[in-house]
C-alpha cells in the first residue's frame, strides 16, 4: 500500500498532536486526506485515531498503513460492549500484538446511558486494561459520570498501564492528583473553552503540565463559533468538527492558562512524545 507523506508549513515550530480523533465516524462524503493536508498547514503533525467497536479496528489500521501520521488505537469503548462478538477480545488482542504502533482504546466507562450493562462495562474495560500491561502500550480511557468506579477500577488491578490517557476529560480538579499517581495524562477538547463547562475549567489548571494533551475528539465536540476556525463542507446538513481546528484549541487553552501559546505548543509536543513514545514516527 502507497504510503501519503503531509508536507507541512508548520516545521519550524513543534508538532501539534491530535490526541484523540476518529476519523472512521466522518461520513463517506468526507475526504479524509484532504482533513490531514488541511490541519497539517496549521502544525498539526500527528493524529491518534481511535477505533471503538470491531467494524471500526481495520478501517483505523487501513487509514495507519497510509499515513504515518496516524497512530492508530484499537478498542471497545462501552458504548458497544453488548453488541460484541464473543471473539472480541482474541481479535483486539491480535491487532495489537500485529501492530507495533499501536495503542489500546478507546476503552473505559460510562453511566450518563443509564441502559448500559455495568458488569459488562468493567470486564471489557478491565481486560482491555490487561493487554495494554501485556504489549505495553498506552490505552485512550473514555470515563463519563463515573469517576469513583473508575479509581476503584484502576485501584485494585495488580498492575496498571505504563501511560493512560483520559480523553475530553471532564472530571472535578480533585481527582487529578490520584489519577496522575497512576500514570494518567489529561486531554482537553474545545468544550473547555465553553464558559458553560465550570468544572473543567477549574480543572485545567490543576493538571501537572508535563500531563496536559489536546484534541479535537473529531468529527465531534465542535468548538464554538467564537473559537471555530475551520469547517467542513458536508451534503447531509450535520456540523462536523474539522481536526485543523486542534490550533484553536492550543489558543484558547494558552489564554485560560495565562501561558505563551509558543511555550505551550514546545510544552504539549514533549508530553506527546513521553505519552507516545516510539508509536510517534
Amino acid at each position: 500500500m502507497q504510503r501519503v507523506f503531509i508536507l507541512k508549513s508548520y516545521m519550524q515550530k513543534p508538532g501539534l498532536v491530535d490526541s484523540h480523533i476518529h476519523f472512521t465516524d466522518f461520513p463517506q462524503g468526507i475526504n479524509i486526506p484532504t482533513l490531514v493536508t488541511e490541519a497539517s498547514t496549521v502544525g498539526v503533525s500527528h493524529f491518534v485515531c481511535n477505533g471503538t467497536c470491531e467494524e471500526d479496528w481495520l478501517k483505523v489500521r487501513a487509514l495507519s498503513d497510509t499515513y504515518p501520521q496516524i497512530v492508530p488505537c484499537f478498542g471497545l469503548h462501552p458504548w458497544f460492549v453488548e453488541r460484541a462478538s464473543v471473539d472480541w477480545l482474541l481479535v483486539l488482542e491480535s491487532l495489537i500484538r500485529e501492530n507495533s504502533n499501536a495503542c489500546v482504546g478507546e476503552a473505559g466507562l460510562d453511566r450518563l446511558t443509564e441502559q448500559l450493562d455495568r458488569s459488562a462495562q468493567e470486564a471489557a474495560f478491565e481486560a482491555q486494561l490487561r493487554l495494554a500491561v501485556v504489549y505495553d502500550r498506552p490505552i485512550m480511557v473514555h470515563c463519563v459520570r463515573a469517576w469513583g468506579w473508575m479509581i476503584d477500577i484502576l485501584r485494585r488491578q495488580p498492575r496498571l498501564p505504563r501511560v493512560i490517557l483520559f480523553h475530553a476529560f471532564a472530571g472535578s480538579a480533585d481527582i487529578i492528583k490520584p489519577l496522575a499517581g497512576m500514570g494518567a495524562y489529561f486531554s482537553f477538547s474545545a468544550t473547555v473553552l465553553n464558559d458553560n463547562f465550570k468544572k473543567v475549567r477549574l480543572a485545567l489548571p490543576a493538571v501537572p503540565r508535563d500531563r496536559l494533551l489536546i484534541e479535537t475528539d473529531a468529527p465531534n465536540m465542535i468548538p464554538s463559533a467564537e473559537h471555530r476556525r475551520y469547517y467542513i463542507n458536508s451534503t447531509d446538513g450535520i456540523d462536523y468538527n474539522h481536526p485543523a481546528n486542534l490550533a484553536a484549541v492550543l489558543s484558547g487553552i494558552s489564554n485560560l492558562l495565562n501561558e505563551p501559546e509558543s511555550e505551550l505548543r514546545e510544552r504539549l509536543w514533549r508530553n506527546s512524545k513521553e505519552f507516545l513514545g516510539t508509536l510517534l514516527r
